[in-house]
């Protein structure tokens, strides 16, 4: 491997070790040493993300916007060695990873010009009238200003997009705020390699060296401190619901509570509308098996549930989808861990009652083998079990009675990520029904598609009512995701040399 990790965190521009170590377990070659982090060390990031919040929180947009340009381009210079080491920690195919090092790229530069245009600032300004009567307006400004320091994790199933160099990060350094990451035991050595990018951008453009900050851990003990950190204004996470949840609360008992940023779980369900179904019925099953199965089911817009009338097209459905996904066989995961978390969901699932087992298999320690369940609308809607989370290649298909119980169905829905209309132009009224529940449900409502590809633009909305995300007013793709880490303020009287 042209790349050799050295394992080390990186707080305040300095290569810190540590005394406990812990291993990695790659896919393919031996695993590297690195050093654990400790709450110790979370303090010191943070106040050096304090310290720099003063001077970085007062750049320029022009200045943020070459600091972001040159993360992209140091890695882009890194590229090579991003995409052995990412292949060799996830198991992930080269495409992949060279895809996920675009879109990180890619929303790095896109962060930078947006932020150049001015719009996310939302500046308003309402005149003064001294003549008004019977009470004079003031002069008032309002501005969107950063926050400050804020605190990262990275993603098992993104280790570039939604990492250390990733969504979160983009959106807070262009807010104008500094982060703290908390790296992914899953690919601690791409981690590292994004990390040295970072930091060489860091020097190269002249930021304060805690702007930015990295900590590797592999228990929950940096992660708590991390949330629980006085300095920290705000946390950006993708994971589980059951980790999300602990985070969350977290953040919320804390003597000043913070904003907690979690996208955590979706099953994405597809609506199979009668006429669409009658007519490319079997292209929708094999459409709907790669997208289910793409990078192992492992993306959180994995569409888990299809939504279907019962019929004689239905049966169509079933069987196509069922002989697509038999030819997939099993898939590498991107952790032992998740390989049985995800064998564990599909039994449960596969033990309810009323639920029946197209076609599932046993596994290794870390591959994950296609599962094809299938339940009716009377049953799904008994059972609130079955509208939860399966992470890997499940598919379940719901039977319906009629549109009436698809309707029911879809009001019965948890907060999504996405929702999709598979739809003919036959369909539209039927479409035009579900279509005030849907948006009610999910950030992001699909015709004729499937939700796996997540557009890195300005309208892209990559979020959704709890448990979807923790707050429904947000996204973690797009540019409306600077956001997040700003707050309005309103500026009286103040002479203009003082207003931002």
């Amino acid at each position: 491997m042209t790349f050799t990790p050295h394992g080390k965190h990186l707080i305040a521009g300095n290569w810190v070790a540590g005394e406990a170590t812990f291993t990695s377990t790659p896919v393919t070659g031996d695993g590297f040493t690195f050093f654990d982090g400790k709450p110790a060390l979370v303090d010191q990031a943070c106040q050096a993300a304090e310290d720099a919040f003063w001077s970085y929180g007062a750049t320029t947009a022009q200045e943020r916007a070459n600091f972001l340009n040159a993360i992209a381009d140091e890695i882009e210079a890194r590229a090579e060695q991003i995409t052995e080491i990412g292949c060799a920690e996830t198991g992930l195919p080269e495409g992949r990873l060279q895809g996920e090092r675009g879109r990180t790229t890619g929303q790095l530069r896109l962060f930078a010009d947006h932020i150049l245009k001015g719009d996310y600032l939302d500046r308003r300004h309402d005149v003064a009238l001294p003549d008004r009567q019977p009470l004079p307006r003031p002069d008032l400004k309002m501005v969107q200003r950063p926050i400050g320091p804020v605190a990262v994790f990275g993603a098992s199933n993104f280790p570039l997009a939604f990492s250390t160099a990733g969504g979160d990060t983009a959106a807070a350094l262009a807010a104008g705020c500094p982060v703290v990451v908390k790296g992914h035991p899953a690919h601690p050595g791409t981690t590292e390699i994004i990390v040295e990018a970072i930091h060489a951008a860091i020097q190269k453009t002249g930021q304060h060296p805690g702007v930015f900050s990295c900590v590797h851990g592999v228990g929950a003990d940096v992660g708590t401190a991390l949330v629980q950190h006085p300095l920290i204004q705000a946390v950006g996470f993708t994971g589980s619901l059951k980790v999300g949840r602990i985070l969350f609360d977290l953040c919320a008992a804390r003597p000043v509570p913070i904003p907690f940023f979690g996208e955590l779980g979706s099953i994405n369900p597809i609506f199979a509308l009668p006429n669409a179904l009658a007519a490319r019925g079997q292209a929708m099953a094999e459409g709907w098996a790669a997208s289910l199965t793409m990078g192992a089911g492992q993306f959180c817009t994995n569409p888990g549930v299809v939504v279907m009338v019962d019929g004689a097209d239905a049966d169509i459905f079933v069987a196509t989808a069922k002989g697509a996904l038999g030819d997939v066989g099993p898939q590498v995961m991107l952790t032992e861990g998740m390989a049985t978390a995800f064998c564990a969901g599909r039994d449960h699932m596969m033990a309810a009652a009323g639920v029946t087992t197209h076609l599932s298999s046993d596994a290794d320690a870390r591959q994950g083998t296609p599962a094809l369940l299938e339940t009716t609308g009377e049953t799904w809607l008994e059972n609130p079990d079955l509208d939860e989370e399966v992470f890997g290649p499940l598919g379940m298909v719901v039977r319906v009675k009629d549109i009436d119980e698809m309707a029911q169905v879809a009001r019965a829905l948890k907060g999504q990520l996405t929702a999709t209309l598979q739809m003919d132009d036959a369909d539209m009224d039927l479409a035009g029904c579900l279509m005030p529940v849907l948006e009610r449900k999910a950030g992001r409502v699909l015709a004729n598609g499937f939700p796996t590809g997540v557009e890195v633009a300005d309208a892209m909305v990559h979020g959704g009512p709890y448990p979807a995300s923790t707050n429904f007013g947000a996204t973690s793709v797009g540019t409306l995701a600077i956001r997040r880490f700003l707050r309005p303020v309103c500026y009286q009287n103040l002479p203009d040399a003082l207003v931002p």
